[in-house]
């Protein structure tokens, strides 16, 4: 496509600065023994001031923290939780972990994130929590979302893995239901490494899993003494170390993530071919991924468009494939109904790609990625020309 290609473009990565370095270096020298908890402390009170909430607890992985919020929460078998269909599976797999059935909503068309009345229409006398999910940085509509859970009596756990930072009418997300819950894995806006956290106001939820996350034991109880089979689910000093300085700098990184959004709207935003990440009024998005959506008329999937760019030297990832249509729940009932019930899942599912986000990016690597894909989708619109005129 171009006599030369920069070196290869990967499609995330960190902002690593010498205060991340520095907080990590302290934590391995002296955060032990009476110092054991320090960074872990200071992470949580840093995070839930931040995110506007009471209580945080650092955890090994944004699932655990779905898996512990559902515990808490008294979900089990025989109930019912509601997920989008368009996520990806650690939004689902805690459902399973505690014998409850996953029921697969559909997205709204414009913001990718779940459907308020597909919500509504999947509730039953079974269903007993909902996950709604900020898919790629975006925030659902959580006040829809959360009065019509209310009045149903549903448990919401605010999926905000991919969308700390982000904006929902002057609040931020995570803080908008019963529970948030986030990511910091690598690839993520705010890294540990691998890592994860749960928010809430609720107190008695808050108790519940600091229980459950140390193996059944109350805080400050007896040496080894348990009181219920639980979990292992805590976080190391350096990773709490890290998580800090990244979130003391979550402001300047959400405005960078915004600047990098930006230099692609100059290229693509006016290409009537692409529909690029929506931001809904008196939402800010923190566009954790950039991500292309192309007029079905292309004919074009997601895999061919990939190999491609991965040709050109860019790293892309797909769209989230809808979860019904996976082969880990093919042989459900909930799968085969929301397939058959989940169109713009399954419409928009098969026709986006998330492109490089990370923040490593320069406006001439954004300039690279957008010339190189626009020319794929160039032979796509061309073909049909050359088609009617070779038959003509």
């Amino acid at each position: 496509m171009h006599e030369m290609k920069p070196k290869r473009i990967p499609v995330s990565g960190p902002s690593i600065t010498e205060k991340e370095v520095s907080y990590v270096t302290d934590a391995v020298q002296n955060a032990w023994y009476e110092n054991a908890n320090m960074y872990h402390q200071r992470f949580e009170r840093a995070a839930a001031d931040y995110i506007g909430v009471k209580y945080a607890i650092a955890l090994p992985s944004c699932t655990s923290a779905i898996h512990l919020a559902l515990a808490a929460a008294n979900v089990g078998p025989g109930d019912e939780v509601i997920v989008p269909d368009i996520t990806w599976i650690a939004s689902v797999a805690p459902t399973s972990y505690v014998g409850a059935t996953p029921v697969f909503a559909d997205i709204d068309a414009s913001s990718w994130c779940l459907s308020p009345e597909s919500f509504e229409a999947c509730i039953t006398p079974r269903t007993k929590a909902v996950v709604p999910v900020d898919l790629y940085g975006n925030v659902a509509d959580m006040d829809r979302i959360c009065e019509i859970a209310k009045r149903h009596g549903i448990f919401v756990i605010e999926d905000a893995a991919e969308a700390i930072g982000g904006l929902y009418k002057g609040r931020k997300a995570g803080s908008l239901g019963d529970v948030g819950v986030f990511s910091f894995h690598g690839s993520k806006i705010a890294v540990t490494g691998e890592g994860g956290m749960l928010v809430t106001d609720n107190r008695e939820i808050y108790d519940r899993v600091l229980v459950l996350r140390d193996h059944g034991r109350r805080p400050g109880d007896r040496f080894f003494w348990n009181t219920e089979v639980a979990y292992k689910y805590k976080m190391s000093s350096m990773q709490a170390a890290l998580g800090l300085a990244q979130v003391e700098r979550l402001e300047e990184l959400v405005a960078q993530r915004r600047e990098i959004f930006s230099w692609y709207e100059k290229h693509l935003g006016g290409d009537p071919r692409l529909t690029l990440n929506a931001e809904a009024p008196e939402t800010r998005s923190i566009y954790w991924m950039i991500t292309v959506v192309w007029d079905a008329s292309l004919n074009l999937e997601k895999q061919e468009l990939m190999e491609r760019l991965d040709a050109c030297g860019i790293d892309t990832r797909p769209f989230f494939h809808p979860i019904s249509s996976l082969p880990a729940f093919a042989d459900s009932v909930a799968a085969r109904e929301a397939s058959a019930r989940n169109r713009v899942a399954y419409d928009i599912g098969r026709r986006g790609l998330n492109l490089p986000s990370g923040f490593n990016l320069t406006p001439d690597m954004v300039a690279y990625v957008c010339k190189s894909l626009q020319e794929v989708l160039d032979t796509r619109t061309a073909a049909p020309v050359l088609q009617a005129a070779i038959t003509t």
